[in-house]
C-alpha cells in the first residue's frame, strides 16, 4: 500500500508541472497576441445625465417698438424748427413749418373763384328761370294754336341754353371747390405736429433748407425720426437652419455690447415668415437665407439707444436631468445591408461606440436636444455606460471589436 501511494504520488508530480507549464503558456501566448494586436488611443467618459438648454444664438441690433420718419409732403422753404435733437415730445406737439405763402396764395385765389362762380350761379338761376317761365307760357300758347311751332321751339331751345349754362357754373364751383380742398390740404401739409409721444432720435434739416418731396426714384428729404423708447426691442438674423425651432414668446437673453456687463431679458414676439433678400450691387445674393426675428425687451434700460449692437441667446428647449453624451462621441457611418440605391440618410446610421471590457462596439441611439457641447440621448443607451468620445482621428478609424487603450481625459485650460 506504501509502495502504491508512492507511485501514485511520483505520477501527479509531473502532471502538475506540465499543467503549470501549459496554463503559463497560454498566457504567454495571449500576451503576444495582445501585443501584435493594434491598440487604438481614445478617451472614454460616461453617459450621464444633466441639465440641458438648447440655444440659438443670432446678432441684430436695438430699434424702439415704434419708430417714425417724418418726411417731406409738400416741397418748401424750412422757416421754423420747434424742436432739437434728444427732445421728449407729446403727441400733437409743434416739430417744424414750412414757407406757406403760396400755398395760403391759391387757397386765397380757389375761394374768390368760388365766390365769383356763386354770384354768376345766382344770374344764371334767375336767367333759367325766366326762362322757364318764357317756355311754358309758350307752350300754352301753342296749344290753344295762338303762335307759330317757331316760336315755340326759340323759347325751348333758349331754356335748354340757360339750364346748359346754370350746370356748367355748378360744376365750375365744385371744381374749384375740390381745387380749395386739395390747396387746404397742402396748407396744413406745411406744418408738422408729433403723431406719437417720443423722443427726437433724429433731426436731419436746419432752418432754410429746402424739404423736397420723393418721387418713384428719388426718396423725399426726411426731415426727422420720432421714437418711443419706452418699448425696446432687438431685431435679430436667425439662420434658416435654426429658425424652424424659434417659437414666439420664447425667452432671451440680450447682450449689447455698449453694456458688456449687463444681460437683458426679453421674449420673441415676431418671426419673419420669409427670408431676408441681401442684395450686392443691386443683385440678389444666393448665400444662406437668414430670417428676421423681435424679440421684446422686458425692462428696457433709459440708456438703450436705437441702433446699438446687440446678440441674443433664445432659449429654444429645455431639458432636466436629460440623459446626455458629448456631441463629439457622435459618428455617422453605413449601415451593415443596407440597400445602395437607397437615399444618403436611410443608407446611415448614427451612434457612439460604447466600451466592454477594453473593446469597442457601435451602438446606434436616438437624438434629442443639443445643450452647448452635449446632446440628449433618448435611446440605445443607459446611464454610466462606458462611451468613446474622441479624439476624432480615432473615432473615425473605430471598428466593432476593435481593441482600445484610454487616454487620460485633456483638460480645458481655463481663461
Amino acid at each position: 500500500m506504501t509502495e502504491k501511494t508512492s507511485f501514485m504520488k511520483r505520477r501527479k508530480k509531473p502532471l502538475i508541472i506540465l499543467a503549470i507549464i501549459l496554463v503559463v503558456g497560454v498566457i504567454v501566448v495571449a500576451n503576444l497576441r495582445s501585443q501584435r494586436e493594434k491598440t487604438v488611443k481614445v478617451t472614454v467618459d460616461k453617459v450621464k445625465k444633466q441639465d440641458l438648454t438648447s440655444i440659438v444664438s443670432a446678432s441684430g441690433e436695438v430699434k424702439p417698438k415704434k419708430n417714425i420718419n417724418i418726411s417731406a409732403q409738400v416741397p418748401g422753404r424750412i422757416i421754423k424748427i420747434g424742436i432739437v435733437e434728444g427732445q421728449e415730445v407729446k403727441a400733437g406737439d409743434f416739430l417744424l413749418k414750412l414757407d406757406s405763402t403760396q400755398y395760403e396764395a391759391i387757397a386765397d385765389r380757389d375761394q374768390n373763384f368760388i365766390r365769383a362762380a356763386n354770384a354768376d350761379l345766382i344770374q344764371a338761376e334767375a336767367r333759367l328761370q325766366r326762362d322757364k317761365n318764357a317756355y311754358e307760357r309758350q307752350e300754352k300758347l301753342s296749344d290753344e294754336q295762338l303762335i307759330s311751332k317757331d316760336q315755340l321751339e326759340t323759347a325751348k331751345a333758349q331754356y335748354d341754353i340757360s339750364t346748359a349754362q346754370t350746370n356748367a357754373i355748378r360744376f365750375q364751383i365744385k371744381q374749384a371747390e375740390a381745387s380749395l380742398k386739395s390747396t387746404l390740404d397742402n396748407l396744413n401739409k406745411t406744418t408738422y405736429n408729433s403723431p406719437i409721444d417720443g423722443v427726437i432720435t433724429s433731426l436731419r434739416v436746419e432752418e432754410g433748407e429746402v424739404a423736397i418731396i420723393g418721387t418713384m426714384n428719388n426718396p423725399g428729404t426726411v426731415l426727422l425720426t420720432i421714437a418711443d423708447l419706452s418699448v425696446m426691442e432687438v431685431e435679430v438674423e436667425v439662420d434658416e437652419t435654426d429658425v424652424i425651432g424659434v417659437g414666439l414668446g420664447q425667452e432671451s437673453n440680450i447682450r449689447v455690447d455698449a453694456f458688456p456687463e449687463t444681460v437683458f431679458k426679453g421674449k420673441v414676439t415676431e418671426i419673419g415668415s420669409s427670408a431676408l433678400q441681401k442684395t450686392t450691387g443691386g443683385i440678389s445674393t444666393q448665400e444662406s437665407k437668414d430670417f428676421k426675428v423681435v424679440i421684446t425687451l422686458e425692462n428696457p434700460s433709459q440708456k438703450l439707444k436705437p441702433g446699438l449692437s446687440a446678440s441674443a441667446d433664445i432659449v429654444v428647449a429645455e431639458k432636466k436631468q436629460a440623459l446626455a453624451v458629448p456631441i463629439s462621441a457622435l459618428v455617422l457611418r453605413d449601415k451593415a445591408g443596407a440597400d445602395k440605391s437607397a437615399p444618403t440618410a436611410q443608407k446611415e446610421e448614427e451612434g457612439v461606440y460604447a466600451v466592454e471590457n477594453a473593446r469597442v462596439k457601435f451602438q446606434p441611439v436616438g437624438k434629442g436636444i443639443t445643450g452647448g457641447m452635449m446632446i440628449e440621448i433618448t435611446s440605445g443607451l443607459r446611464d454610466g455606460q462606458d462611451i468613446v468620445t474622441g479624439p476624432y482621428a480615432s473615432l473615425r478609424d473605430l471598428k466593432d471589436g476593435v481593441l482600445i487603450k484610454t487616454e487620460p481625459k485633456k483638460d480645458t485650460p481655463t481663461k
